[in-house]
């Protein structure tokens, strides 16, 4: 299998950044990978303590399909975060002060409007991830699994949607599911996949349009049994990652 794609989507429920290659790390999530959120008012999150939290305490897509018009570019460096609306001004915030939060939280609250519930934060912990999942991880997705989804649906769906880290072609559909268990090599990193990825309504979004146009884990479960779509994985060694480089599974054979 080959990887075509590798995505990071550096606020929980915002815009994807697509990546050339990237150094994956034991036990990590991708560099930046959720690593801010919207915390709603009433969210317990306390980022001292950080702990994992189901995603409907945050600014999420399943909640909050408006989220998909704002179009925002994180830079690592700089720790500066650019948010553009459809309409408006655009705003660049400094992630790294307590005024650039509050300013990136009031801006993201005025979006929200009645889907903000209390005074929401923008929110950060070292070492923590807003995943969706308790595990920090990369997901996966093949996409021989989403033609064969886009094909029972009678409509091309955006990658996107899917909000995966790893997108690879070369197999056949649902092949991933057969690496649940197993060792992988992905290029050069080594990970253990161990959980297939649940759909939510957080997919029925269209990342272009914000409407919800679409529903994948209806179309899973009646088409094939299911509402699974990806696999979660683990970096077990850590090493460099590009869009070419290979997935192949270091337990028996089971990708043709």
């Amino acid at each position: 299998m080959r990887v075509e794609h590798i995505y990071r989507y550096p606020i929980k429920g915002l815009t994807a950044e697509a990546l050339e290659e990237v150094t994956l790390k034991p036990g990590e999530c991708l560099p930046h990978d959720r690593r801010f959120a919207l915390a709603q008012g009433d969210a317990p999150f306390d980022p001292a303590a950080p702990s994992w939290m189901q995603k409907r305490h945050f600014g999420c897509l399943m909640a909050n399909a408006r989220l998909a018009l704002l179009h925002t570019a994180f830079d690592p460096r700089s720790g500066q975060l650019l948010i553009r609306p459809p309409e408006g001004e655009p705003l660049v915030g400094d992630t790294r002060s307590e005024a650039g939060r509050a300013e990136i939280a009031a801006f993201l609250t005025h979006f929200l409007g009645e889907e903000a519930r209390g005074v929401p934060r923008f929110v950060e912990a070292p070492g923590h991830n807003f995943t969706d999942v308790a595990a920090k991880c990369v997901s996966i997705i093949g996409l021989a699994s989403l033609h064969a989804l886009e094909e029972a649906a009678g409509m091309r769906l955006d990658p996107l949607r899917f909000r995966a880290n790893v997108y690879v072609s070369g197999s056949h559909p649902w092949a991933e599911f057969d690496l649940v268990g197993q060792e992988i090599q992905l290029g050069g990193a080594r990970l253990r996949v161990f959980k297939r990825i649940v759909r939510c309504p957080a997919t029925e979004v269209n990342p272009e349009t914000a409407e919800r146009d679409a529903k994948p884990p209806k179309v899973l479960r009646e088409a094939f049994g299911h509402a699974d779509l990806g696999v979660y994985a683990e970096v077990i060694e850590g090493g460099r990652l590009a869009v070419g480089d290979a997935l192949e599974p270091l337990q028996g054979d089971m990708l043709h």
